[in-house]
């Protein structure tokens, strides 16, 4: 019997990533084989984002170059999952002809059934529904050989309704996954090899509020770092409003839990981050950043930051400039706003133009790279704790490791040192990465 082979292309972010993993994950159960030939799959599926109209576009042009693909293979099946499938629906059919099937994001789990349908009768489907279960997020997806960490979602969904974002929308409302079943899936990622888990969901610092069991984030870290084979703990993303002193704490108590959070800010200015309905002040922010700084000092702290959001005056602008000035992030991931349909924000007066947005972010992000490579030139000489990932993506003579912290270390060493924790001196620090020489081979 011939070979089925698969082609996954993945647009947004970590949590799409994984979502990826588990769809070449179920249908491997169903005799799918992954491949990166595009011109080799018989089943090409799109993992869509639509927090950014960016994003969406890039999805069209790939269905663009695929439909060419389907006018030579007529049997080739092409289907649509994501955030932008769950948003359109029956409306994507229309959007792209050749498209056969779209699946939101509650439906991952019943995309071998999908599959098999379209195959059997060749009628275009649609399956966007909102479930009450969480079998969409609880697929389990073996580890590729040789890696050594994994994501591991633990919650689905948010109740935030932030003024911009359309997630609570298509993610639908907030789920925990029972505690007891992410233990048992890093248990097995363990048992493969993995060495380091990162926790996913849209806001992980309400984990457990649906759960109804009294156990939040702070104690399923702790249930965590007792797993025995996995060293090191990470999360994403986590909302300013949540972040509780107890979880601060576990910065400071957890020794697995690395020194490194995303914490996304959106805006330096109290006037915007209302307008965006964050819950919380930039004084309360900085007091948080503030503490976590004091209980561990070497923790990198990464955030958000959007510009251009309707209203947003130059003074506005300034106090988010002041406040990165103050705050010195390791890194940020800064954007445009972007208008998303269905969202508070939409009906807001004062839209930005779009060449002054373009102005704003391009000196933003400028005065982050100096910020960055202050933060990277302030590891020369030190000596960081590595967990080495392999081969280093600039060079086949050198490994790549990760600090703690979350940068990338590349160096050089003669002994096959993958999924080891290693010693080594930072040597040199570069805007996007850092030097080291190993000192305990």
């Amino acid at each position: 019997m011939k070979n089925k082979y698969l082609y996954i292309q993945t647009f947004g972010c970590q949590m799409n990533v994984h979502d990826s993993e588990q769809m070449a994950a179920l249908l491997a159960q169903v005799g799918w084989k992954i491949t990166d030939n595009l011109k080799l799959a018989d089943l090409i599926l799109l993992n869509t984002c639509s927090i950014r109209e960016k994003a969406a576009h890039k999805v069209y042009s790939e269905l663009g170059r695929i439909g060419k693909l389907k006018e030579q293979n007529p049997e080739l099946i092409i289907g649509v999952g994501g955030c932008l499938a769950q948003h359109l629906g029956t409306k994507f059919h229309k959007k792209v002809r050749h498209l056969d099937f779209v699946f939101g994001t509650h439906n991952i789990h019943r995309l071998p059934q999908l599959v098999a349908a379209i195959r059997k009768k060749r009628e275009k489907i649609t399956q966007v529904d909102f479930h009450k279960s969480l079998n969409s997020i609880g697929v389990f997806a073996p580890p590729q050989s040789g890696a050594v960490s994994a994501f591991v979602t633990i919650m689905q969904g948010c109740n935030n309704f932030c003024a911009y974002c359309v997630v609570p929308y298509l993610r639908g409302p907030e789920m925990s996954r029972p505690p007891d079943d992410i233990i048992e899936e890093i248990r097995k990622l363990a048992d493969c090899g993995i060495r380091e888990v990162t926790l996913l969901g849209q806001n992980v610092n309400s984990y457990g509020k649906t759960l109804g069991n009294g156990l939040n984030f702070t104690a399923l870290i702790k249930k965590i770092g007792k797993i025995s084979g996995i060293e090191r703990i990470r999360f994403t993303t986590s909302h300013p409003r949540d972040l509780s002193p107890e979880l601060i704490n576990c910065f400071a108590e957890e020794e697995k839990l690395c020194e490194h959070i995303h914490l996304p800010v959106q805006s330096g200015s109290n006037r915007i981050l209302a307008l965006m309905n964050r819950g919380y002040t930039v004084e309360e922010y900085m007091k948080k950043v503030d503490h976590l700084r004091k209980l561990s000092p070497q923790i990198s702290i990464t955030s958000d930051i959007i510009v251009g959001f309707p209203g947003e005056t130059q003074n506005d602008y300034q106090e988010t400039i002041d406040m990165m000035e103050k705050i010195r992030f390791d890194s940020i991931f800064s954007f445009k706003y972007s208008e998303r349909k269905g969202t508070a924000a939409q009906k807001l007066e004062g839209r930005i133009e779009e060449c002054e947005k373009l102005r704003r972010l391009q000196q933003l992000q400028a005065l982050q790279d100096g910020h960055t490579l202050e933060a990277n030139l302030a590891l020369e000489g030190s000596q960081q704790e590595l967990l080495v990932e392999g081969k280093s993506k600039n060079s086949e003579n050198d490994l790549m490791g990760r600090t703690r912290s979350w940068k990338i270390v590349n160096f050089k060493s003669e002994s096959e040192l993958t999924d080891k924790r290693v010693k080594v001196k930072i040597s040199k620090a570069y805007l996007h990465s850092l030097r080291g020489k190993i000192v305990d081979d």
